[in-house]
């Protein structure tokens, strides 16, 4: 709170040390502050000079900073983009939204330097979102039989639940997550309630995603081998 006082009025926390204080970042770095005037870094403070609308700054826990959308955008300046995704993720899983989002900031600001990244790591998140439930379901199916596996039951009814693929034989369940219909609050809670009933009566759900079988098809089959046992798959 002293470093953003100390940059004088409007200055608010950012960066590094910003996302440490919304949680997304663990090292918080040397502070960082944004002041709507020039001003010269000081030891212990770098300061990054930047006028920015009022749906970019907001208060958390006493300390004015940068909304979480514009803390992510300016993390994408200075991260790699594989941990700007970490930092992306961290603010789903807290539930940190805003009504600004980051392809908002892209529009508003084309060349801030760290757009490219930001483009990159959104980018990344939305492979396979628009992919439909049968398209999920082929592209298993397409591993499945390229492996050898015998093809499990698709959109099968098990204790009361419709299930994406199960092995009745050894009692495994697969659901084949798409982010489009697995990523509310939510579908987060109905799946994982369904999971738990699922297991109280004796089976193995397992989920699967789009980009695991995009980038890690055979991890992917290797997984579903053992969850299955040596050569006792069947439908």
């Amino acid at each position: 709170m002293a470093a953003v006082l100390a940059c004088g009025p409007g200055a608010v926390l950012s960066h590094i040390p910003g996302g440490a204080h919304w949680q997304l970042l663990r090292d918080r770095g040397p502070c960082a502050v944004t002041a709507p005037n020039a001003r010269r870094s000081r030891p212990g403070i770098r300061v990054h000079q930047a006028r920015l609308p009022a749906d970019e700054v907001t208060v958390h826990e006493g300390i004015p900073i940068t909304s979480v959308p514009r803390t992510l955008f300016d993390l994408a300046a200075v991260l790699t983009v594989r941990q700007l995704e970490r930092a992306i993720n961290e603010a789903e899983m807290l539930h940190l939204w805003d009504e600004l989002s980051l392809d908002d900031l892209l529009d508003r600001h084309p060349r801030h330097r760290g757009s490219r990244a930001i483009r990159a790591a959104l980018h990344q998140r939305r492979q396979g979102t628009t992919a439909t439930k049968s398209d999920l379901e082929e592209m298993f199916l397409a591993l499945t039989d390229a492996a050898g596996i015998p093809r499990p039951e698709i959109n099968a009814l098990v204790e009361g639940f419709e299930v994406d693929a199960v092995w009745r034989g050894v009692r495994l369940v697969v659901e084949l997550d798409g982010r489009d219909t697995h990523g509310t609050a939510a579908a987060f809670e109905r799946d994982r309630a369904r999971d738990r009933a699922l297991q109280v009566a004796g089976w193995r759900p397992v989920r699967i995603t789009y980009r695991q079988m995009r980038d890690a098809p055979r991890a992917v089959i290797d997984d579903v081998r053992r969850l299955g046992g040596a050569g006792r798959l069947a439908a």
